[in-house]
C-alpha cells in the first residue's frame, strides 16, 4: 500500500513538473523571458494567449541556450508552437513588448503561456485514434508512459550524480596533491633559509 501511494504521489509530482502554465502583465516597451530546462528527444508543446490592447505590438521568440530560434511570431497574439529537443538544453520563451500607437505607452498587455513536454504533450487522442484503442487501453498506455519518463529521469539523475561525484573526488585528489605539494615547497624553502643563514652568521664569525 505505501509502495502504491508513492507511485501516486511521483506520477503526480512528475504530472506538474511536465506541464506548467503562468499569467502575467507586460508593460509596455518591455521583455520578459522564461527558461525551462528539457531532456534530449522530448516533445515541447506550448500555447500562448495574449489580450487585445490597442498600441501595443508584441512579439514571441523561443529560443535555445545556442541562439538557435525555435519558434519566432511577430505581432503575437494567439498559437501554439511545438519543437523537440535535440539534447539536454534550456530553451527561454521570450515576449517583447513595443509601443506602435497612441493609447499603448503605459499600458499593459495580459500573457497567457501554457508549457507541456514529455507525455502530457503528447496528443492521445490520436493515438488512440489510430490504434483504435479503448478509453481504458488508452489511459494505460499514457501511464506507461508516463513511468517509463520517470525511470528515463531517475535514470538521468542517477548519472548526474555519479558525474558530480567523480567530479568532486577528482577535485579532491587535485587538492590534496596540490597541498603535499606545497607543503614540500615550504619546507624546501625553510631549509634553504637555515642553510643560507647558517652560512651567513659563518661568514660574519658570529657561529662557528
Amino acid at each position: 500500500m505505501k509502495g502504491g501511494a508513492l507511485f501516486l504521489i511521483v506520477l503526480v509530482a512528475l504530472h506538474c513538473h511536465l506541464s506548467s502554465s503562468i499569467s502575467f502583465d507586460l508593460p509596455a516597451d518591455a521583455q520578459k523571458c522564461l527558461q525551462e530546462e528539457v531532456h534530449k528527444d522530448v516533445l515541447v508543446v506550448g500555447e500562448y494567449k495574449l489580450s487585445d490592447v490597442q498600441g501595443i505590438r508584441t512579439d514571441l521568440k523561443v529560443a535555445d541556450s545556442k541562439g538557435h530560434t525555435l519558434y519566432n511570431q511577430d505581432d503575437a497574439s494567439k498559437g501554439k508552437f511545438a519543437f523537440t529537443t535535440d539534447d539536454y538544453d534550456m530553451f527561454e520563451v521570450c515576449f517583447h513588448s513595443t509601443v506602435t500607437g497612441p493609447g499603448g505607452q503605459g499600458s499593459t498587455r495580459e500573457v497567457s503561456l501554457s508549457l507541456k513536454h514529455g507525455v502530457e504533450a503528447k496528443n492521445y487522442d490520436d493515438v488512440g485514434k489510430a490504434e483504435k484503442l479503448k478509453p481504458l487501453e488508452l489511459e494505460l498506455r499514457r501511464l506507461e508512459d508516463l513511468a517509463e519518463s520517470i525511470v528515463n529521469d531517475f535514470a538521468y539523475m542517477r548519472a548526474r550524480e555519479e558525474e558530480m561525484r567523480d567530479t568532486n573526488e577528482s577535485t579532491n585528489t587535485r587538492v590534496l596533491y596540490f597541498s603535499v605539494f606545497s607543503m614540500l615547497c615550504l619546507f624546501v624553502l625553510a631549509g634553504w633559509q637555515i642553510f643560507y643563514l647558517r652560512r651567513f652568521f659563518q661568514a660574519k664569525k658570529l657561529i662557528e
